[in-house]
């Protein structure tokens, strides 16, 4: 399953309870930064193609990463090509190794970075705009304004619905809970006949 939703939608939260049943859960934001940390060959790669100064020792320099790609499409793409085959290739050995009926990959980027074809089905957690926004204004400490800078870059609610195959509408604990109780019962179901 591949988990998606736009900022502040409660994408992590959903991941979560699923967790909390059981559900193994690839976090593929924090799985990057990880690989980008730790793993030789894309430590190499980001290094030859950005220069050493991509490092502080063996720490990754992030902001000198985000200064160099976040104006320039072609540098943002080759950040992307170094990251989304190292993530997926480890998502997928990690994938083989658990044994629970179905895992979850959570990537806010699952659609925009063409992930979904590498899962079978897709999730999209999704929340009214103003209530996205109000939720990651106080989970990041961020502006609004810098909030709706970067949900204007993400994809639209029509987008979204079109693309899943599942949705949840975000609204209350109580109804997500329910919401998820009911989606792994189908997701179980549909892992048992695949």
């Amino acid at each position: 399953m591949g988990v998606t939703g736009g900022i502040g939608s409660g994408k992590t939260t959903v991941c979560r309870l699923f967790a909390e049943r059981g559900v193994p859960v690839y976090n593929s934001d924090v799985e990057a930064k990880r690989l980008m940390e730790r793993d030789p060959a894309v430590r190499g790669a980001i290094r030859e193609r950005f220069g050493e100064a991509a490092y502080v020792g063996d720490r990754l320099d992030r902001q000198f990463l985000a200064d160099r790609v976040f104006h320039d499409a072609a540098a943002l793409a080759a950040l992307n090509g170094i990251v989304h085959p190292a993530v997926m290739e480890d998502f997928d050995r990690w994938a083989r190794e658990q044994s629970h009926p179905y895992v979850m990959l959570e990537s806010a980027i699952l659609f925009s970075a063409g992930l979904e074809r590498r899962v079978d089905r897709t999730l999209a957690v999704m929340a009214p705009r103003e209530v996205c926004i109000r939720r990651a204004v106080e989970r990041d400490g961020a502006t609004e304004e810098a909030v709706r800078r970067r949900a204007a870059t993400q994809l639209s609610d029509d987008e979204m619905l079109a693309r899943a195959d599942y949705t949840i509408v975000n609204l209350s604990m109580d109804d997500l809970r329910q919401d998820v109780a009911k989606l792994d019962l189908i997701f179980r179901d549909e892992a048992f006949r695949c």
